[in-house]
């Protein structure tokens, strides 16, 4: 394990300390949050924790709680006690881009509902402002792809459809993904809700005022940011 792995490990940890027995838990989705899963596995195991329920963002992360022993069932309308999931880009007032990772409509319809949702990522995720690194990652529905795509251009002209291979990507949801670039300045609230009004779009990648706090590992170890 490299020491950037370990030490989102560590902020993995530091998260999962946060959980107590019986809670309901979001299970993020992603290489730092599967570190979380696998935390929770352990001390179900050892007895550390008792009676925990998680709610899964994805099926990769579905199938990961089965494995290391993390009893989930279905999202349904009660609240979650705590959420643990990774970003893409974290701004300073801890608003966030997610998605790259594809589960971005679930991890928003399941970290919504969590009294607390806490993030954990790399330092290489903090940005003077959401869009710096990463693109926005918006679910749109398959059906009519191009007109959509179309549609959001006329706006946030720069993005392309998610293609790793010979075919488009497709979301656990099995729609498609267009990453597009988001503008030197913008404001992310009106941006949020623009994009959600166009015709096709699922969903974006913003997540506004939703993490309570983040734990970030960095060379010198792991820091704890706050919401203001």
């Amino acid at each position: 394990m490299s020491d950037l792995e370990a030490l989102k490990k560590e902020a993995a940890l530091k998260a999962v300390a946060l959980v107590r027995s019986g809670d309901r838990v979001g299970l993020g989705t992603g290489s730092t949050a599967k570190y979380a899963i696998e935390e929770l596995g352990r001390k179900l195991a050892a007895g550390e924790l008792t009676g925990i329920i998680g709610v899964s963002t994805s099926e990769a992360s579905e199938q990961l709680a089965r494995q290391v022993g993390v009893p989930t069932e279905p999202l349904d309308p009660r609240p979650l006690d705590i959420a643990i999931d990774g970003a893409d880009e974290i701004a300073p007032n801890l608003d966030l881009v997610k998605g790259l990772g594809g589960a971005l409509v679930r991890e928003k319809v399941t970290e919504v509902q969590a009294r607390r949702l806490i993030i954990i990522a790399d330092h290489t995720k903090l940005v003077g402002q959401l869009g710096e690194k990463a693109p926005l990652p918006i679910e749109i529905l398959k059906f009519g792809f191009l007109s959509t795509i179309d549609r959001l251009r006329a706006f946030l002209p720069g993005g392309q459809l998610r293609q790793p291979g010979a075919q488009p990507y497709v979301t656990d949801n099995g729609n498609y993904i267009y990453d597009a670039r988001l503008p030197d300045t913008f404001d992310p609230a009106e941006l949020e809700r623009r994009i959600k009004g166009t015709l096709g779009v699922v969903d974006t990648g913003l997540f506004l005022g939703m993490a309570e706090r983040a734990f970030v590992a960095a060379p010198d170890g792991v820091q704890e940011l706050t919401r203001p």
